[in-house]
């Protein structure tokens, strides 16, 4: 008989007649009223009152009875935590049980109670599992340290369950080895500053031979442990490689995406120059197709981690453009996917096939492919110039389909073309001209409207054209109205004694008639240009423009390299990174590649530093791979030499706020001054805010560098005397007028005289390193101490240190070598010019991306603005404004590191309150955390 029948219900007092069937003395009724309640509570009957009767039946040989009660047990032990102490000697006595199964079930069922009560009553069990002889019960117990730990890390911390765990990865059974690293794996991610997972060469020699024996998922979490290795040279990242890439041919599409990507990270540390590097591409090539002939689902998911490889290597695809072609039963997700990567692949060499392809689509029933499809071609166009022409008459043969969505996406995309080889392809004009009608999309209408206004003068009845638009202006999108009030103002300065009227008419209807601050400000700013200095407006509305350049749709750099590091992972597929989609506690590691060494990369590779630059004057030292916008910040922005005068309109403006919004005020020093049309010149030096007659309120620095020293700490042993035989060092960190300083105290505890000192810093994260010598003039006599300055500079090696302000020091005498590591605090390194300009601190703020906003608590600080202000200023942070906001006092301020990264925050303080919020935004958002805890040393001494 089958199971059903516990499903079925005798009505008749259910609870009661299994309590007696529980409590029955035949074994074979206990067994049958368990799986009914288990059947009762799978249907989301409430069951709990028989936790009890249930729990008495643990005290059994049979295994399927124990996994049934055990099955309850993780159920209800939450809702009834004083009952389900109860079952704690049974788990204590099943954890010593002859038979592994048992043993195993037992520490998975602990595992997944989570009950705060009981985990103490489970350390001594797990630590006896930890050590079993069998290692399918070693395993359980490594998974089970992972779940105590999310529910009580300071125990499992306490317990030293975690060096157990270490020791695990040592152990002789591949399986127990997988479990151990996933363990460590998942516990790390939630406490990122642990360094529990503490890779060296002989750890990652054990897991490359686990590789090869445990099962598919184990081999996942060793890769994906791999992943997050450094290597320390381009010879231990190619031995690695060659041990990881058989994994390649794994049936499992998890293990191929998880070896692809330990591989990808690690090439970035080949030289190019390796017969190994052509190899590797060589064979990353078929895993990758394979992938293309699974399931329609996981072929979405290749194909959006193969967007990500070709964006960053297409040499790995490059011959393998077929297996992109869209078949005709693939679901619609797959085939646009199929799309995007044919574009990324197109060259000379297979452009012939790839437009023959594309061709065939757009004639698709799929409108969404079809649209898709159109826009590919006219990408192709851009990407390869060979292909223009045949690109170009493709896209007019789909135009005289005269199929409405064809043609205007058709529109759409001829403009860019025209973009892109200006003064090329205009006769085509005319044929575009006849299907204005038809158009009735945002982007096409304006995508036309672009084209018109742009070759006004081609065009014999371009005003009539316009003035068709002109009649419904205020029923079109934003986009259209936008476009045609630039149009009709580049046609009135081509002809403006015919369209003097149509150019009146629509300004007075962008400004006076609208709603849209945009579109209003446009218009605003067309006015002025015109009526002031219409040769002004010629050279600003029918400037030169800049060519579009191949491919506007690439992932950015920096977060590029972090996908990649995220491959067969959803940040792959959503193609953002984990911090843009996961909420929570966790903490989502910021990942990025290896840095990039030797070879001839330098002439390729836009991050490599220019010849003839040493790499410590490079500005950028924390590895953020280069952001295509150039950092900001780094561009020394002086004012002006000389602006044109401000126009003066004769069009009555009012009180036209063209900046209009949130930070924008405190520019006019927060009492409703506007800033000055853009141009005016303001003198650098003078520090005066911009258009306010709010006096020298700002200048709260009065010149730069001030004499005011930063907050020192005061020393601390780094060095005790025990491990240095007999030299105790002690010391703190300052910065006196632009140069750091070590300041040491060396004691001789030792029974003999100590001489011959020097001092050497290891590699770190702003290159922190001696600017002398360490000089003791006389030798150190036994219980003799002496005091040190040591002067630094930031020009030594850089190296990103875990954490980012950790210092490595070896300090040698006479005796022998010592060596010892210390956190400096990073006020140190800011500097005395760190304070920004208004404007520019605005518009740095909003250029910052939100995603790169870090925000702070700072407790029990009971100062007033002004003192938070002055404080912070000894130490080099600059208040640039303060304003006053519902009761709240708001300071914004700037601060500049060594290596040339800028910080800007917003510091909220409300008098009554002695918790301040502190928002930061950097575009290293890794500095943060360690701003914020200099913001707290300086604020709370």
């Amino acid at each position: 008989m089958t199971d059903s029948k516990y499903f079925t219900t005798t009505k008749k007092g259910e609870i009661f007649e299994l309590k007696a069937e529980l409590n029955s003395d035949k074994k074979e009724k206990k067994k049958e009223a368990v799986k009914k309640v288990i059947a009762s509570m799978t249907v989301g009957k409430d069951v709990s009152a028989l936790f009890p009767d249930v729990v008495n039946c643990m005290q059994t040989d049979n295994l399927e009875l124990k996994k049934l009660v055990y099955l309850y047990l993780m159920n209800y032990a939450k809702s009834q935590p004083d009952m389900a102490i109860m079952a704690v000697n049974t788990f204590v006595k099943d954890c010593e049980d002859p038979n592994p199964l048992i043993r195993a079930l037992a520490v998975r069922t602990m595992g997944c109670i989570r009950v705060d009560k009981i985990t103490e009553y489970l350390c001594e069990p797990l630590r006896k599992c930890l050590k079993d002889e069998d290692p399918y019960v070693r395993k359980t117990a490594a998974v089970c340290v992972a779940k105590l730990h999310d529910i009580n890390a300071q125990l499992v911390e306490d317990q030293g369950f975690l060096d157990t765990l270490k020791d695990l990865i040592s152990d002789s059974n591949p399986m127990v080895v997988a479990n151990a690293v996933a363990a460590l794996s998942e516990i790390a991610e939630s406490h990122p500053s642990s360094n529990l997972l503490d890779l060296n060469p002989q750890s990652i020699n054990k897991l490359l031979t686990a590789l090869n024996e445990c099962t598919e998922w184990g081999q996942i979490f060793i890769l994906d442990c791999l992943a997050n290795y450094m290597p320390k040279d381009d010879r231990e990242a190619q031995s690695i490689c060659e041990r990881v890439t058989p994994r390649l041919s794994h049936a499992n599409s998890a293990v191929v995406l998880s070896a692809v990507k330990v591989l990808m990270k690690f090439m970035e540390m080949l030289s190019k120059d390796l017969d190994y590097y052509g190899t590797l591409l060589k064979k990353l090539a078929p895993p990758l197709v394979t992938l293309l002939s699974a399931e329609p689902e996981l072929q979405y998911v290749a194909l959006r981690n193969i967007n990500l490889i070709v964006q960053k290597r297409p040499e790995i695809l490059k011959h393998e453009m077929k297996v992109f072609f869209v078949k005709y039963n693939d679901p619609i997700y797959v085939k646009l996917e199929k799309l995007d990567i044919m574009i990324r692949l197109a060259s000379q060499a297979n452009i012939a096939q790839v437009l023959a392809e594309l061709k065939e689509y757009a004639t698709e029933v799929d409108v969404d492919f079809v649209r898709k499809a159109v826009r590919a071609i006219g990408r192709c166009a851009i990407k390869v110039e060979q292909s223009a022409e045949r690109c170009v008459s493709t896209l007019l043969d789909l135009i005289q389909t005269k199929v409405n969505y064809v043609v205007q996406e058709a529109i759409v995309v001829i403009k860019d073309i025209f973009r892109k080889y200006p003064n090329k392809y205009e006769s085509v004009i005319a044929t575009l001209c006849e299907n204005l009608d038809s158009l009735d999309e945002p982007e096409a209408r304006a995508a036309m409207i672009w084209i018109v206004g742009e070759y006004a003068e081609r065009i014999d009845n371009a005003d009539e054209l316009l003035e068709s638009f002109l009649e419904g202006f205020h029923d079109e999108s934003t986009q259209v109205q936008l476009q045609l009030l630039t149009a009709i103002v580049k046609l009135f300065l081509k002809k403006p004694t015919e369209t003097q009227e149509l150019v009146q008419q629509v300004l007075s209807l962008a400004t006076q008639d609208s709603d849209n601050p945009d579109l209003r400000d446009r218009g605003y700013i067309y006015w002025r240009l015109l009526s002031t200095d219409p040769v002004a407006a010629k050279e600003v509305v029918l400037a030169e423009k800049p060519l579009i350049s191949e491919e506007t749709d690439l992932i950015e750099p920096t977060l590029l390299d972090e996908l990649i590091c995220h491959i067969g992972t959803l940040a792959s597929v959503y193609h953002k990174p984990p911090g843009a989609f996961v909420e929570g506690g966790r903490g989502v590691v910021h990942k990025s590649l290896p840095p990039r060494t030797g070879s001839s990369e330098s002439a390729e590779s836009p991050d490599a530093a220019p010849a003839g630059v040493p790499a410590a004057d490079q500005p950028s030292v924390i590895p953020t791979q280069g952001d295509l916008l150039g950092d900001l910040l780094n561009l020394d922005l002086g004012p002006p030499v000389s602006g044109p005068p401000v126009a003066t309109s004769s069009v009555q403006m009012g009180a036209v706020d063209l900046l209009g919004g949130g930070l924008d005020s405190l520019m006019g020093g927060g009492s409703g001054g506007f800033a000055p049309a853009p141009g005016t010149a303001v003198p650098s030096n003078t520090g005066a805010p911009l258009g306010s007659g709010l006096g020298d309120l700002f200048d709260l620095t009065g010149g730069v560098g001030t004499l005011s020293g930063s907050y020192v700490a005061p020393k601390t042993v780094w060095l005790p005397a025990m491990k240095a035989k007999g030299l105790e060092i002690s010391g703190t960190f300052s910065r006196q007028v632009g140069s750091i300083s070590m300041d040491l105290v060396l004691t001789n505890k030792a029974l003999q005289v100590m001489s011959d000192f020097a001092i050497q810093f290891n590699r770190n994260s702003f290159g922190l390193a001696p600017a002398a010598p360490l000089q003791v003039h006389a030798p150190l006599a036994p219980n003799q101490s002496v005091e040190i300055s040591l002067p630094l500079n930031t020009v030594g090696s850089v190296m990103k240190m875990d954490p980012l302000n950790n210092l490595q020091v070896a300090v040698k005498n006479n005796i022998d070598v010592f060596y010892f590591s210390t956190l400096y605090p990073l006020h140190i390194l800011f500097v005395e010019d760190g304070k920004m300009e208004r404007q520019m601190f605005l518009a740095t703020w909003k250029d910052i991306p939100n995603e790169n906003e870090t925000q702070f608590q700072i407790k029990d600080c009971s100062l007033n603005a002004d003192s938070v202000s002055s404080k912070l200023q000894g130490s080099n942070i600059f208040t640039i404004a303060k304003r006053n906001v519902e009761g709240q006092d708001m300071l914004y301020q700037s601060l500049k590191l060594t290596n040339g990264i800028w910080v800007l925050a917003e510091l909220r303080i409300q008098p009554s309150n002695p918790s301040f919020t502190l928002s930061l935004k950097c575009r290293a958002p890794e500095v943060s955390q360690y701003v914020y805890q200099a913001y707290e040393t300086i604020l709370k001494n």
